[in-house]
């Protein structure tokens, strides 16, 4: 991804360009690689055998080319800071995919662009000019994002020193069609028309544009791909190779990667593939992306002028359903017939709900169409505008001045917000006029507010909260905290929204003590703000108010089931299973109570079924199932003819927020690709680089391990470790799951399973150490693995802050990110519903890539 996930206001730090001109040499603008050689590389949850930057913020590889011996490696990086901002590209190399050595930023920003994600070439046959065919230049292709008026165009740089200095062409942009979504080139020599091929992102059109060039300046449209399987979210950092069939050189396939954002398998960030062919100027995929759901009855379509039977409150849904937009003819898609419920009745800001009449449910399941804006129902939230229960007002903030309260830095000015700040997007749900306000001057400022002392005489503290999701415990938090006797008891932050919603507090075990509260907004990137307004003692808590749009199914009142959009435009379908609720009464209820970005819900075409229908999501194929495998791009020129991808580890839900420091952001250990049938099917399956094996420290091995229910030490607690390389393999017994767990200890624990009931290779992270800095970190991702001859073969790739784990042949693939506590460093078997048999493992110590 090149851009961030949160909007970006503010001043960015700039690094100073060498030159005015068009034509610019770029110079080192980092600490000489033998300064940065010399840090320990010891700090909590630092990779040791995962590229991550010496400091800094690191986000998508870019550039990956091989070149006279060395693989180079450059990413989007920050000079300036730890979250995303100042895009530039930062540089690594490696001879081996392993031991890599940081070089000075390679391209940085200047006044007028960011360098936004690109590929890198050698241009053996100098078509350019820009070498000679004695020392043929390095160039890089790369978007330049105009720091003017945001459009997104195709631009140049070079290099005749492998790669250590960098000169932009005068003539760039070479490839700018005037938007604002365009971006992410990936280029190759295509031999049979002998000339550059490439592949680059329409992102919000859900396109992959493939264009040709002889010189790499001037570029002729070919064809477009997509929309098709997962639209979800923009796509981004697209990648086109050929692979051989089962290793069949006469038997080969084109691969094409498509970075999707948000609306992945596992939620957020996420790589799909589709395989297909591609003839020199179009790609064909096998797989047409066409579905038919099952059939059943039809409860509601929507299709008539009114809603019928079913009742409507508040004001976003109208009077009756919409036209359905014909294809292409808005932003809205998906939808079966010729209308359809939308609650985007004249804005985001609308809310209210559409109700069926009571029915008794008869089948096994309800498939239906959903899209619009990804706000989950929560249990407890309350449907409409609740007041807060009585108590007692310690701020309001609808005064002036802070009074009693005091302030520091710059981001709470001199008094209270009236509302919405300049540049702010609307800011809703708080009481009065008044309330605490952070982005003053934009997400760039920061400051303290710290309330005098109060003794706590009530059960609870109730508070509105909103603004930046940065927890307390984050290295740049946006948070509210309760602190007694110097200690913080309780904390606070936003949701990234801004509107604020009730947070309350029990209080029952600090009941006389004397508190302070503190405002805390120590972060400069996207959402780098607070909102409070509202603290009041209650003895009864406030509930939150509900900010879903979903489509729920209750059950006496009780929501039992909910489905949500994904921040897009697309309906696609989704599935209730009824079979538990067989023979009671339900109501479904289409929900909106947003008033933010995507603050809508379309919902169409309700089918009692027997079978459930699948999304596009869960029909897409994944490159990756973890959480935590984004921009996946693969080396180009390698010399053996191996494909090699590597992908950030990280995901924009919760990117900018991961608990690391000096750094934020590392890269995939670098994987060899191939295409193998599986199942029947063709699929895309990956397994780490062999070079990994060159860091393997002394090992220990097992065999013949009876496995009963609960879990036990690995050979005794001798393969315990915080990195590690993992081989094993299972055969299936009665054991409902089975596996590992590994960094073990002080109750955490992240676990690394196969589900033998629904065939699934799953880790759940939901133990794992620091797991509470963004809501959408915790949880337990899950990728199809088929027993092959009744086994199940794991590898296993374990490091201070991520697991990869690779299942079966490398087809079901699982990277996430864990933040254990350093002395969690424990391994061990387990077995759950029955018993488990483990064939072999062997467990590596695994040393730095630095030592």
């Amino acid at each position: 991804m090149s851009r961030s996930p949160a909007r970006r206001r503010g001043p960015l730090r700039l690094v100073a360009a060498a030159a005015a001109t068009c034509a610019l040499t770029v110079t080192s603008a980092a600490p000489p690689a033998s300064a940065e050689d010399s840090r320990p590389y010891t700090e909590t949850y630092r990779p040791q055998f995962h590229f991550s930057p010496a400091k800094n913020w690191m986000n998508d590889p870019n550039g990956l080319v091989w070149f006279k011996g060395e693989y180079h490696l450059f990413y989007q990086y920050n000079p300036s800071g730890d979250t995303w901002g100042n895009m530039s590209w930062g540089h690594a190399v490696s001879e081996d995919l392993v031991h890599w050595r940081e070089l000075p930023l390679a391209l940085p920003h200047d006044d007028d662009e960011m360098v936004f994600s690109g590929s890198a070439v050698v241009d053996h046959g100098n078509t350019t000019g820009f070498g000679t065919p004695e020392n043929p230049a390095m160039v890089a292709v790369y978007t330049s994002h105009s720091k003017d008026d945001g459009k997104q165009a195709q631009s140049l740089a070079y290099s005749t020193d492998r790669g250590r200095t960098w000169t932009r062409y005068s003539g760039n942009p070479v490839l700018d069609i005037g938007s604002k979504e365009f971006r992410d080139p990936k280029v190759q020599w295509y031999a049979p028309t002998r000339s550059w091929l490439m592949t680059v992102s329409l992102s919000t059109e859900h396109k992959v544009r493939f264009y040709s060039s002889k010189d790499l300046k001037t570029w002729t449209h070919l064809s477009d791909f997509g929309p098709q399987n997962a639209v979800g979210g923009v796509w981004e950092c697209p990648d086109l190779f050929p692979l051989p069939v089962d290793g069949d050189p006469g038997r080969t396939k084109w691969v094409l990667v498509v970075n999707l954002n948000p609306g992945g398998i596992a939620g957020g960030s996420a790589a799909q593939y589709f395989v297909g062919d591609f003839d020199g100027t179009r790609f064909t995929p096998d797989d047409d992306g066409s579905y038919t759901p099952p059939p059943g009855v039809v409860v509601q379509d929507f299709e008539g002028s009114g809603y019928g039977t079913w009742r409507t409150t508040g004001t976003a849904f109208g009077d009756g359903p919409v036209p359905a937009p014909a294809p292409g003819t808005s932003g809205t898609s998906g939808a079966e017939g010729r209308g359809l419920a939308d609650s985007f009745h004249t804005g985001d800001h609308e809310t209210g709900t559409l109700t069926s009449p009571p029915f008794t449910v008869t089948s096994p399941y309800l498939n239906f169409k959903v899209g619009g804006g990804r706000h989950p129902h929560v249990p407890g939230s309350v449907t409409g505008d609740a007041p807060a229960p009585p108590g007692e007002v310690l701020a309001d903030f609808e005064q002036d001045g802070y009074g009693s309260w005091t302030a520091t830095g710059t981001a709470f000015g001199d008094g209270p917000a009236s509302g919405t700040l300049p540049g702010q997007h609307p800011v809703s749900g708080h009481e009065g006029s008044g309330l605490v306000n952070t982005f003053l001057g934009g997400d760039a400022t920061t400051g303290t507010l710290t309330s005098p002392d109060f003794t706590i005489t009530a059960r609870h503290l109730n508070l509105l909260v909103g603004g930046g999701n940065h927890p307390s415990g984050a290295d740049a938090p946006t948070a509210v905290r309760l602190v007694v006797d110097g200690r913080i008891v309780r904390s606070a932050t936003g949701t990234d929204s801004e509107e604020l919603n009730w947070v309350s507090w029990d209080l029952g075990d600090l009941a006389g003590r004397t508190a302070r509260i503190e405002v805390v907004d120590e972060n400069t990137g996207g959402w780098g703000h607070i909102l409070l307004d509202q603290v009041m003692l209650s003895d009864t808590p406030a509930r939150p108010r509900s900010t879903e749009t979903a489509v729920n199914l209750l059950v006496d009142g009780k929501v039992v089931a909910s489905a949500t959009g994904a921040d897009s435009g697309t309906l696609d379908w989704a599935s209730f299973d009824l079979r538990a609720h067989q023979g009671e009464q339900a109501v479904l209820q289409i929900v909106d109570m947003n008033r933010a970005g995507w603050g809508h819900v379309m919902a169409d075409h309700f089918v009692a079924a027997d079978r459930p229908a699948t999304s596009a999501v869960q029909r897409a194929d994944w490159v990756d199932h973890g959480k935590d495998y984004y921009a996946a791009v693969s080396w180009e020129d390698a010399p053996d003819g191996k494909r090699r991808m590597i992908g950030w580890m990280n995901n924009w839900q919760y990117g900018n927020a991961v608990p690391t420091s000096p750094w934020r952001g590392a890269q995939s250990v670098p994987r060899e690709m191939a295409l193998r049938t599986v199942n029947g099917r063709i699929r895309l399956t990956q397994r780490p680089v062999p070079a990994v094996e060159s860091l393997h420290g002394p090992s220990v091995g097992v065999r013949d391990v009876g496995i009963a229910e609960g879990s036990v030490p690995l050979a005794g607690g001798r393969a315990d470790g915080g990195a590690l390389d993992i081989r094993a393999t299972f055969t299936l017994a009665d054991a409902e799951r089975f596996g590992f767990t590994v960094r073990t200890g002080a109750g955490q624990e992240t676990v690394i399973g196969y589900d033998q009931e629904t065939g699934e290779l799953y880790v759940d992270r939901t133990r794992s150490g620091a797991v509470d800095f963004h809501g959408d970190f915790p949880g337990v991702q899950r990728a199809p693995l088929t027993a092959r001859n009744g086994k199940i073969e794991l590898r296993i790739l374990v490091d201070r802050s991520s697991v990869e784990v690779f299942g079966g042949e490398g087809e079901a693939v699982i990277t996430d990110q864990i933040f254990p506590s350093p002395d969690s460093d424990g391994i061990r078997l387990f077995a759950e519903g029955g018993t488990a048999r483990l064939d072999s493992a062997r467990v590596w110590q695994m040393r730095s890539y630095r030592d």
